[in-house]
């Protein structure tokens, strides 16, 4: 690697320059077919991919897979998933089908409105403050109105609008705390552009107040926040424990009820457990975020401030066991859209949607949730009974192979070989040496 050198307006170059800066000072030896045959054949759609980013070379493909008969509220769902982890698209696939015959998944949306702040700092008395900000209220909402207008014929529009004092946090630092229903979009820049409009707005009230004076009103920010307690889906699964049955488990229905309502309790109780317990719920809700265009990002710290939201970081998912009857949910704040975004604009993200029904952000909701919980029972289904490595190694079977660059003969044998045998790098390769050297 050659030692590089500040460049100034790189991404002013075109794709090839960028390519070519790349092969000059960073990868000597590289081809720019190999990136280039990533592109897209049509260029008019290569042109929108590479305007989804900035100083974009290629694409980076990710599989996109399927999971069948994930039957929620008594309707069924064919769901696609965006992974690179295979064994993550099966295990849903067998939660799903574990649970088709045992009353499927049921959901309920329990909120939907999304928060942001002016983030303000003012030299003033909190009550002064106080009484200003509900003297003038409606003045500021009804200023919002030709932003808000053709949101609030949808359905949407501002909920509430509070002043939150945290001086005791830091000094003179107020918050104007705005809750915005956004219907089927996932509503950040509508929301952003409330913000600031009603921070500028504030300050223009202000003048010629007693409160501090307009001088001393400082926006810092105004920003939409992406943790969204008041934005909650609900998915469950129960039945008898004697349904739970299954030749599969290797043990009683009761015994394994009893496995897994233990091991969700450990992770609401050990940090070090709650992390890998969520990470697996992520492996399913990203995949399904992923594939619809939505934000994975916003969607992940919003899951995981929200399983910390009593100080302590715990599993989202919750047991119980009573009275014979097994119960396994989870509640997940999930902020969604459906349209707007790259929601439409990318046509693999349009074509799930289109595979899911053209759901409303409520529905989807409900759907990615629903994997959510179904990875998690899947992951805690192979913990409790047989160990997860057996099934996670027999799924990273075909990656070892094409890493070891094994020809379909050999795949074929490895794979019959190894239906009865613990799946490793090694013994992937000592297997495949062995009918080379014969």
């Amino acid at each position: 690697m050659k030692k590089l050198s500040p460049i100034s307006g790189f991404s002013k170059l075109s794709k090839k320059e960028k390519i070519d800066f790349l092969k000059n000072h960073l990868v000597t030896d590289m081809d720019a077919k190999t990136l280039e045959s990533f592109w897209h054949a049509n260029p008019d759609l290569q042109k929108i991919l590479d305007e989804f980013s900035e100083n974009t070379i290629t694409n980076f493909p990710l599989p996109m897979g399927l999971v069948p008969n994930l039957m929620i509220n008594k309707q069924l769902y064919c769901v696609p998933m965006v992974i690179e982890e295979s064994s993550v698209v099966a295990a849903c696939a067998n939660s799903a089908k574990f649970w088709l015959n045992r009353g499927g998944y049921k959901t309920e949306v329990i909120g939907t409105s999304k928060i942001g702040h002016v983030h303000f700092k003012m030299q003033t008395t909190a009550d002064e403050l106080n009484e200003f900000f509900h003297d003038n209220k409606d003045k500021l909402l009804n200023s919002t109105l030709p932003i808000t207008e053709k949101m609030e014929k949808r359905g949407g529009g501002i909920r509430s609008l509070r002043l939150v004092d945290k001086t005791k946090e830091l000094e003179n630092y107020y918050q104007l705390e705005l809750e915005v229903e956004t219907c089927d979009a996932m509503g950040a820049n509508f929301i952003n552009s409330i913000l600031e409009h009603i921070g500028k707005h504030f300050g223009v009230l202000l003048e010629g107040s007693q409160v501090g004076g307009r001088e001393s009103y400082e926006v810092i920010m105004a920003i939409l926040s992406n943790y969204t307690p008041n934005c909650i889906v609900r998915a469950q699964v129960s039945c008898s424990v004697e349904d739970l049955n299954d030749p599969s488990l290797g043990m009683s229905g009761e015994d394994f009820a009893r496995r897994i309502k233990t091991a969700v309790d450990i992770a609401r109780a050990d940090t070090y457990r709650a992390t890998t317990h969520n990470k697996g719920i992520f492996n399913g809700v990203d995949a399904v975020i992923l594939a619809t265009g939505n934000d994975f990002r916003a969607v992940e710290a919003c899951g995981h401030t929200y399983a910390a939201r009593d100080g302590v970081y715990r599993g989202l998912t919750r047991c119980d066991i009573r009275d014979g009857e097994f119960k396994f949910w989870i509640d997940l704040p999930l902020a969604v859209g459906t349209v707007g975004g790259l929601t439409k604009l990318h046509p693999l993200s349009s074509l799930a949607l289109d595979i899911l029904g053209n759901p409303s952000a409520s529905r989807l909701m409900e759907i990615v949730a629903t994997v959510g919980l179904a990875q998690n029972f899947g992951a805690l289904r192979s913990l409790v009974t047989t160990g997860i490595q057996k099934g996670h190694m027999k799924m990273h079977l075909m990656n070892i192979l094409n890493q070891l660059g094994a020809g379909k003969e050999e795949c074929e044998k490895a794979k019959n070989y190894f239906e009865k045998e613990t799946v490793s790098f090694n013994g992937v390769r000592d297997f495949i040496e062995n009918i080379r050297e014969d």
